[in-house]
Formats: C-alpha cells, sequence, structure tokens
C-alpha cells in the first residue's frame, strides 16, 4: 500500500502531465486525426500498410498537438482574459512558456520526423505547410481581421490532404476536393462558436465579425453563404466517380440539414440556434468522412 507521502509526490506529477496533455488538446485534434485517416481511405491506401496508416495518425496527431501548444503560448494573454480559457495552463500559471515551448517544439519536430520517415517526403511537408500556417499566419491574424476566419480554414482543410498524400503520394483532383469540403465545413462551425463567445473574444481583443457587427446580421449571412456553397462541394465526390449514388443521397440529406441549422441561426441569432448549429456541424462530418468511405467506388 503506498503512503499518503508518496501520493502527495505523485499528485503534482499527474497534474503536470495532465496540463502538458491539455495544451495538446487531444480531443479537439480527433477530429484533424480523423480527417488524415478518411483522405487516406479516399485516395485508396491500403489498410495492410500498418506501419504507414499507423505513422500517418501518430505524424498527424502530433503535428496537431504541437500546433495547439504553439497557439496556447502565443494567446496566453488573451486567454487570461477570457472566461472560457483563464484557467489554462499557461494563462492560469501552472505552466512556464519555456517548457510549453519546448514541449510544442518536441511535439512538432517528432510529428514531422514521423510522417518524414514513416510516410513520405511531401506527407511531412503538407503536415509543415499546415503547422506554418496555423501558428505564424493564423493565430497573429485574429487579433488584425475578421478574415482571419477563412485563413484560418486553409489549414483546419490540410489533414485530409495530408492522408491523401500519405496514400497517393501526389497532390491530385481528389485532395483538393477534400479539401474544399474541410474548408467550407468550417466556417459555419467557426462563425457559430464566434457568435457564442463574441464577448469573451472582444475582451481579449480578437477582430472576430461578431466582435465587429454585434447584431449578427453578417455573422448570419456568411453562414447560410458557406453553408450552401459546402452543398455542391459536398456532392462532387460522386460527380468525379470517387463515391456512388448512396453517398450523393446521403450527402443531400445531411446537407439539408446542416443548412436548416444554418438559416435559423442567421435568422434568429440567438445562442440555443447558435448552440445547435455547432454540435450539428461536429456531427455533420464524422457522419460525411463515414458515408465516404462506405460507399467508395
Amino acid at each position: 500500500m503506498k503512503s499518503n507521502t508518496d501520493a502527495a509526490v505523485l499528485s503534482p506529477a499527474r497534474a503536470r502531465t495532465s496540463d502538458f496533455v491539455t495544451l495538446a488538446k487531444p480531443r479537439l485534434n480527433l477530429l484533424v486525426v480523423g480527417s488524415a485517416v478518411a483522405g487516406y481511405a479516399m485516395a485508396g491506401g491500403d489498410s495492410g500498410q500498418v506501419f504507414r496508416l499507423l505513422s500517418t495518425i501518430l505524424g498527424t496527431g502530433l503535428v496537431a498537438g504541437g500546433a495547439s501548444a504553439y497557439n496556447q503560448i502565443l494567446e496566453r494573454d488573451a486567454d487570461a482574459l477570457m472566461q472560457r480559457t483563464r484557467l489554462r495552463p499557461l494563462p492560469d500559471g501552472r505552466l512556464q512558456v519555456g517548457e510549453a515551448l519546448l514541449f510544442a517544439t518536441a511535439l512538432s519536430s517528432l510529428g514531422l520526423a514521423t510522417l518524414a520517415v514513416g510516410v513520405n517526403a511531401l506527407c511531412a511537408l503538407v503536415a509543415l505547410a499546415t503547422l506554418v500556417s496555423y501558428v505564424v499566419i493564423y493565430t497573429p491574424l485574429k487579433r488584425v481581421t475578421s478574415f482571419a476566419t477563412v485563413i484560418g480554414a486553409i489549414p483546419g482543410a490540410l489533414p485530409p490532404v495530408i492522408g491523401w498524400v500519405a496514400a497517393r503520394e501526389e497532390l491530385s483532383q481528389g485532395a483538393w476536393l477534400l479539401f474544399g469540403i474541410v474548408f467550407l465545413w468550417q466556417l459555419p462551425h467557426f462563425l457559430s462558436i464566434a457568435w457564442l463567445f463574441r464577448d469573451d473574444y472582444a475582451r481579449a481583443g480578437f477582430v472576430m465579425l461578431p466582435v465587429l457587427e454585434p447584431d449578427g446580421r453578417s455573422t448570419g449571412r456568411q453562414t447560410v453563404i458557406y453553408a450552401a456553397a459546402l452543398v455542391p462541394m459536398s456532392l462532387a465526390p460522386t460527380l468525379i466517380g470517387l463515391t456512388g449514388r448512396a453517398y450523393f443521397a446521403g450527402a443531400l440529406a445531411l446537407a439539408a440539414i446542416f443548412i436548416t441549422l444554418a438559416v435559423k441561426f442567421a435568422l434568429s441569432r440567438s445562442r440555443p440556434d447558435a448552440k445547435r448549429l455547432f454540435f450539428g456541424s461536429i456531427i455533420y462530418l464524422p457522419l460525411l468522412w463515414i458515408l465516404m468511405i462506405v460507399n467508395r467506388v
């Protein structure tokens, strides 16, 4: 049996481990990894190549975790001003910037090395572009312009491209189609979050659209526009021969639900409708990936 002294020694160690895990945001990055796996499957990647597939999953997850950690380092002062982020490890003082920076660099470097050695160089290059565009371009722009939301959708849409390149070692039409789907999906997703937490973003100095235009009309209008643009993009896999008719029907049904949620939010601009759109967006993408993979031609 362990003594109370042993428990006291172990508890801070567990707490620090938990704080480092929080920096990497593993739960949020599950969708990133899932998108990479979807890209791999849609490109015809061989599931029997276990080492290559596991390297794709691990490498993508590590780079995503490193990007999340870098983001929290750069935004630690802003995080301290927002209710939903003020208790993160850096603004709360539980971790120091130096050790967080070392952690972020280690994760990112290990992830890129895993992709380069275990998969291919182009895969690592796409992951590097994802990391740089997210940390160096998108994160600082959030304090400068509301267009940063669109810029941020670029690195967010690259994970399925990583998976596609892992399987085919080329940036072909299918890779850009998957990129377009995730790019357009992210914008209603981001805008619903921005509306829900607009007061927090205003306190932190982030130039989000709901902060600039508090009545929410532009936010609602753009949400509907991007959701509508997602419809033909999500149906395109069937049109170019990647998927069959069952996918087409399922994607059309999902798109109809997604647009309905976006329109309801645009009309009411209420918190309940924003939450429904947010949760609907979280459900939409995994279901689309499942439909796509199951009905792949």
